[in-house]
């Protein structure tokens, strides 16, 4: 048996009304998401202020694509799937040769600020996830900080589940071990 969160089933009721044409649900749905779609986006781009287009874009796309959402249990997958998507677009704008995601990761190491030694457990992970690609932050922020399963990830990213399960075993390995470099 499923058991759906609160959250969950008042996004589906504010897409249910939103589709039939409640301005008011709309707009409490989006502000509801847009916190969390930047975020995903801000992982995904490794900018900020690329996250706020990407965001802008990806929101536009679900108020016009709102009334083709058959299922609206389905919300929270399709809206990560969009972000994704505008991500990868404007990833292929910015650099056409695909390692974007390692200039990300450069570009958020370099823009954030670093303990030498982290005096907690928060800022030991918050400085070893800035050492982790951009895709491996949010597979990681996708499962854990989001609590999505394998399955809704691969669906959100486009992949398959066992890919999505490999990714994850290898962003963790390798959290695990940045961790331990830190701890000595």
């Amino acid at each position: 048996m499923m058991t759906r969160s609160l959250q969950s089933i008042q996004d589906e009721l504010l897409v249910l009304r939103s589709q039939g044409g409640d301005e008011k649900a709309l707009e409490l749905l989006i502000k509801s998401w847009q916190p969390r779609l930047w975020r995903h986006a801000r992982r995904l781009t490794g900018r900020g202020d690329a996250a706020w287009d990407v965001l802008q874009e990806t929101l536009l796309a679900i108020v016009r694509g709102l009334h083709r959402l058959d299922d609206p249990a389905l919300f929270r997958t399709w809206a990560y799937r969009i972000a994704t998507n505008k991500c990868a677009d404007w990833t292929r704008k910015q650099q056409r040769d695909r390692k974007i995601l390692q200039t990300a990761a450069q570009n958020y190491e370099s823009s954030s600020t670093k303990e030498n030694e982290p005096n907690d457990d928060e800022q030991r992970l918050h400085v070893a996830m800035g050492n982790l690609s951009g895709d491996r932050q949010a597979i990681l922020a996708m499962h854990y900080q989001e609590q999505m399963g394998i399955a809704e990830i691969a669906v959100a990213l486009n992949i398959p589940a066992g890919t999505v399960k490999s990714r994850l075993f290898h962003a963790r390995k390798q959290l695990k071990e940045l961790l331990e470099r830190n701890e000595s």
